[in-house]
């Protein structure tokens, strides 16, 4: 199985809802695999802590389809589970639609659903029709459900999840607004 978490933007906390994803995976004895989209190397280095696994990171800018490919199944052999983290926006890349060098085409090129990481803090019904774009912007993108970040209480998550149900997306669950769970932010990711 595989899950690509994705964002509209940088900061919306993609790198911590992995890690929460990755320790949660674990404490159900699952082997997990991570992967991080782009040259990264700060992020990875978190993945690596959480999954107990050495990450592998995915660049469609520098790696050509095939080569990609077969380093995501050689990273993905033996895990139950491959968690691919994106990087920046989800259509982000070299070109507007986010054909080559992007979240996208990375997700594209693996067939991976698309979770998308939402940064909720001020923010109710409009996740709907922020979610439903990326859903629909680019057919070969199958973007699944939401994970919602810095939300600001049980109430907020309830508002957010109705927001969403009337679009036909899930929220696939959430992170409280909490200073101790934000990592700090830097040029990319």
């Amino acid at each position: 199985m595989r899950l690509l978490l994705a964002a509209p933007h940088s900061g919306a906390g993609k790198t911590t809802v992995s890690l929460a994803l990755l320790l949660a995976l674990r404490a159900r004895g699952l082997r997990v695999q991570p992967f991080k989209v782009g040259p990264d190397y700060i992020d990875p280095t978190h993945l690596e802590k959480a999954a107990a696994r050495r990450p592998y990171n995915l660049d469609g800018f520098f790696l050509d389809e095939t080569g990609l490919l077969a380093l995501f199944r050689h990273g993905a052999r033996g895990a139950d589970f491959a968690l691919i983290e994106g990087v920046m926006g989800l259509f982000d890349g070299k070109d507007p639609r986010g054909e080559v060098g992007s979240t996208a085409q990375v997700a594209r090129l693996l067939k991976a659903p698309v979770a998308l990481v939402v940064d909720a803090k001020g923010m109710a019904g409009s996740i709907a029709p922020l979610a439903l774009g990326f859903r629909d912007f680019h057919p070969g993108v199958r973007v699944v459900g939401v994970f919602a970040n810095r939300v600001g209480s049980e109430r907020h998550a309830e508002i957010l999840k109705e927001a969403l149900k009337a679009v036909g997306l899930p929220l696939l669950g959430w992170l409280p607004q909490d200073p101790a769970l934000e990592l700090p932010e830097r040029h990319l990711g």
